[in-house]
């Protein structure tokens, strides 16, 4: 006789799990939640009050190999934050309020403490951006993920009045780039991280170039939510485009937000950057185009504002409790017919 839990998957601690997260996930949820967790289907109803044409819109990420770093530190209660966090600011930078978030938690053996954890972290960064934790899948499979291997996936819902959507058409030749630090690599770049740094050092290790922090400590902060310093901006009319540094860096992601008769001109030595990034770089001969491409090197956030506008805007940012500082500047696009 071969049983289910003889296969690999083991029910009983799947129904464990959920009993272990009810409460942690009841603490999220916000008046537009109609449904407790364990339905088909999870249901919101938005406020619509004072929203002329409400448009939804919705982002996907996963955690990467930061994954990694946890199973070696043995720590996962800020992998779901992290998680949390980017899909925040993926639609916050588009001018959207989160509304909801789903998650995915796929694991080959399912331990109830670590899933009580990584989802404790789901919860702690949806009640930090007031977005509410509304369902998810937990799915053990042994032939899919390896002993102690996981992957975490989630998607968040927000909202935006349609005249308030911030795609960076406004932007133009004499903007400048504002700076809002980041606090470390994020969720982008592990990959190349661990490559170098493991190859040379474990994760409890203590190099001097990183000021007291252990290599896993330095790589396991929290990637943050900037939700609280964009609304302070929009509200306050001072963004015309707004980039969250994600894969691709500073030169990708900006791209992404400027028409195509402009291009963003960053200037990389006028901030200092964070030692973990040096030290990667130097411990690992890491090309200077490598870098800029794949980390966002301290810079977490990019605002795009008016030229006239960049002390009122820094200032704003600085109540925020923030500490801005200008990377660069939009110029007309060449013309190729100059050539």
């Amino acid at each position: 006789m071969t049983t289910y839990k003889d296969a690999g998957v083991d029910v009983e601690a799947g129904d464990d799990t959920v009993d272990r997260i009810r409460s942690t996930v009841r603490e999220t949820f916000t008046p537009g939640v109609l449904a407790d967790i364990g339905a088909f289907g999870s249901f919101f109803e938005p406020e619509l009050e004072g929203v002329e044409t409400p448009v939804l819109v919705s982002s996907i990420d996963g955690v990467g190999t930061k994954l990694k770093v946890a199973a070696r530190m043995d720590r996962y209660d800020t992998v779901g934050q992290d998680l949390v966090n980017h899909c925040v600011n993926d639609i916050a930078v588009c001018g959207a309020t989160p509304l909801y978030f789903l998650d995915y938690y796929g694991v080959g053996t399912l331990d109830p403490e670590t899933a009580e954890a990584v989802v404790e972290g789901f919860a702690a960064a949806c009640k930090e951006n007031e977005c509410a934790l509304v369902g998810g899948e937990i799915a053990e499979m042994p032939d899919v993920y390896g002993e102690g291997d996981f992957d975490l996936v989630g998607s968040i819902v927000g909202m935006v009045d349609k005249t308030d959507i911030v795609e960076g058409e406004a932007v133009r030749p004499g903007d400048v780039l504002l700076g809002v630090p980041s606090t470390g690599i994020h969720t982008n770049g592990y990959t190349l991280a661990r490559t170098v740094l493991f190859d040379t050092y474990d994760v409890q290790d203590r190099p001097p170039e990183l000021e007291g922090a252990s290599i896993g400590e330095a790589l396991l902060r929290v990637h943050r939510s900037y939700l609280r310093p964009i609304q302070a901006l929009l509200e306050a009319g001072l963004a015309q485009g707004l980039v969250h540094v994600t894969g691709g860096g500073l030169p990708g992601n900006v791209r992404r937000v400027v028409p195509d008769d402009c291009v963003a001109v960053i200037d990389y030595d006028v901030w200092e950057r964070p030692p973990l990034f040096s030290f990667i770089q130097n411990l690992g001969n890491v090309p200077e185009d490598d870098m800029r491409q794949t980390f966002n090197l301290g810079v977490g956030l990019v605002v795009i504002v008016r030229g006239d506008e960049v002390q009122t805007a820094a200032e704003c940012l600085e109540r925020m409790g923030e500490s801005p500082f200008r990377i660069g500047r939009v110029e007309a696009a060449p013309d190729e017919t100059d050539a």
